[in-house]
């Protein structure tokens, strides 16, 4: 009996601390729910900015992905990690403002795109000359003509890529690009004058890596640099690599991209089986997000 009118005071004696602990509890809420409908608003800008619609993916990037990118970048090209970060940083702001400029997109992840725009440089390519071997909308050779001119370098740029309209990939189905954007010449050469005056006067060569004309073509000079992302398929990606092994500069830079991406396993079986014959000229010296890349002897 005396514990239950204890309990019976104790409860009248509390009921005005509940009352205001409730009260406080439901302003804290409503004020939280207020919170978080103006953070939606503020950031509405934001994810119109690096959401995925019209892209490969999202370009929201978090703390974890950049220093790994970082580590990556470093131990590829021994530079310490504050020159590698300061380049991850300044390709980052290039992504998102070309591609937000641009026509069509820049395919690939952030992390990928980015480690491939901020290593290149740091790499210190012999020569100016760069090839790319597939450009989809010419995007990526804008933004590394960016970088690369930061660097003091004043390249010169050829292109590969058959214009076909749409991304091609052997064996593979040709979904429509998110972007709705036609793979073809002017979209192209709209997006490389984003990349200043080395994009604006790139050599496009229209065709297939493999075509005769096409090799005669650009097989005129040696390249510093060479970014092979045409036909991922085994046999296609060999034949690149044989090619290059020709063209590229004593010391050159070759960007082998997708490489160990579940997607195309055919591009890091053709790397492993090309290097394995022991004749090659190139050397891997490492893995930056989903990119190879190697040095020519």
């Amino acid at each position: 009996m005396a514990s239950l009118l204890s309990t019976r005071l104790a409860k009248r004696l509390l009921r005005p601390a509940a009352t205001l602990v409730d009260r406080r509890i439901n302003r804290s809420t409503s004020a939280l729910r207020a919170d978080i409908k103006a953070l939606r608003a503020e950031h509405y800008a934001f994810n119109l900015l690096f959401d995925r619609t019209g892209r490969s993916g999202s370009r929201i990037v978090t703390p974890a992905s950049i220093d790994t990118l970082v580590r990556e970048i470093a131990s590829v090209t021994g530079a310490d990690e504050n020159a590698a970060r300061r380049n991850v940083t300044i390709a980052f702001r290039n992504v998102i403002a070309l591609e937000a400029l641009a026509v069509g997109r820049l395919a690939g992840s952030t992390s990928n795109v980015c480690g491939k725009l901020a290593t290149v440089p740091l790499l210190d390519p012999p020569n100016e000359n760069v090839l790319e071997i597939g450009t989809l909308y010419g995007l990526f050779s804008a933004t590394l003509m960016r970088m690369l001119h930061r660097a003091g370098i004043e390249a010169r740029l050829t292109i590969v890529d058959p214009l076909a309209g749409s991304q091609l990939q052997p064996g593979a189905k040709q979904a429509s690009d998110p972007t709705g954007t036609p793979v073809r010449m002017d979209v192209v050469r709209a997006n490389l004058a984003l990349g200043g005056q080395a994009g604006a006067e790139a050599r496009i060569e229209k065709g297939f890596s493999g075509d005769p004309e096409v090799r005669a073509a650009v097989s005129d000079r040696q390249y510093g640099v060479i970014i092979v992302d045409g036909d991922h398929s085994l046999d296609g990606v060999l034949a690149d690599l044989e090619w290059v092994e020709k063209i590229v500069a004593p010391g050159g830079i070759v960007v082998l991209d997708d490489y160990d991406d579940g997607r195309w396993p055919g591009v890091k079986d053709a790397l492993d089986k090309h290097l394995a014959s022991g004749s090659s000229r190139l050397e891997l010296l490492g893995k930056v997000s989903t990119s190879a890349f190697l040095r020519a002897s």
